[in-house]
């Protein structure tokens, strides 16, 4: 019974440290990589914006905020932002008119087809603490951690 109070108590202060340890490694990772994303001219939020459309192709503006893990009210702010910039239009969708599409002009892919790869060798030198067969078990890791958090949001 005691060993397992003993192992109980190391799981706790295991648990207390990784969560402190993933905290300020995200936060150095955060910084390194808004600064190298503010060299482009852009912010963390647009660059995501941008980032997903220029992957993905058009996008509901409604559906944007959940792929780039934004809060809806701000995506407004950032498309309105990106479209001054000259980087995307917004198009009604044809069926509904209901749905407004953020979609790149010419500037915008002409500019991510220079920054992106700038940014994945940014990424790679950031993240170069890891060899890749390490990133990819952090990547198994990780996803196994949030996905299990997520299970408990129900039960809060």
């Amino acid at each position: 019974m005691r060993s397992m109070n003993g192992q109980k108590e190391r799981d706790g202060e295991i648990s207390l440290k990784l969560f402190v340890v993933l905290s300020r490694a995200m936060q150095a990772i955060q910084k390194r990589v808004e600064a190298n994303i503010k060299g482009f001219g852009l912010n963390l939020t647009e660059f995501a914006v941008l980032e997903l459309l220029y992957h993905k192709g058009e996008q509901p503006i409604q559906k944007i905020g959940q792929k780039v893990l934004l809060a809806s009210s701000s995506i407004t702010y950032v498309v309105d932002k990106l479209e001054k910039k000259g980087y995307l239009v917004r198009q009604p969708c044809p069926n509904d008119r209901r749905v407004i599409y953020a979609v790149l002009t010419d500037e915008g892919k002409k500019m991510m087809e220079k920054i992106f790869p700038m940014h994945r060798e940014a990424m790679m030198e950031i993240l170069g603490g890891l060899t890749t067969e390490e990133k990819e078990w952090t990547i198994e890791k990780i996803k196994k951690l949030g996905l299990y958090a997520k299970k408990g949001e129900s039960s809060t």
